[in-house]
């Protein structure tokens, strides 16, 4: 029996997508705040918490898969200010503050941020 698919598609094919949620997560990750849309925001916080609980580990095999995706820029700043911020704490790093609509096209917004 074929089940649903869970993932948003943001009008996108699988490798615009892709492109789309790396870039998100990165940002975020330097930014530590960014704002866009409430659906990309909620699609950048799944792939943005998987990598967080990822770079957790610091060990050799997660800065090569980490470093795979990001340049070692992002991937410094993952492992050395981002998850040790987050040891004890078991999930629930990122959080998303609805802001309204856009005014250009009725979109609705969100700021998505890291957790002090």
């Amino acid at each position: 029996m074929q089940k649903r698919k869970k993932r948003r598609k943001l009008s996108r094919e699988k490798a615009q997508r892709r492109a789309l949620l790396k870039s998100l997560a990165a940002s975020l990750i330097l930014e530590e705040k960014i704002k866009t849309t409430e659906a990309k925001a909620k699609e950048a916080r799944i792939v943005v918490e998987t990598l967080i609980t990822q770079a957790k580990k610091a060990n050799l095999s997660s800065r090569k898969r980490l470093g795979r995706f990001f340049t070692p820029k992002v991937v410094k700043k993952l492992i050395d200010d981002v998850a040790p911020r987050y040891q004890s704490r078991r999930g629930g790093f990122t959080r998303i503050i609805k802001l309204g609509v856009r005014q250009s096209d009725g979109a609705e917004m969100a700021l998505i941020e890291l957790v002090k």
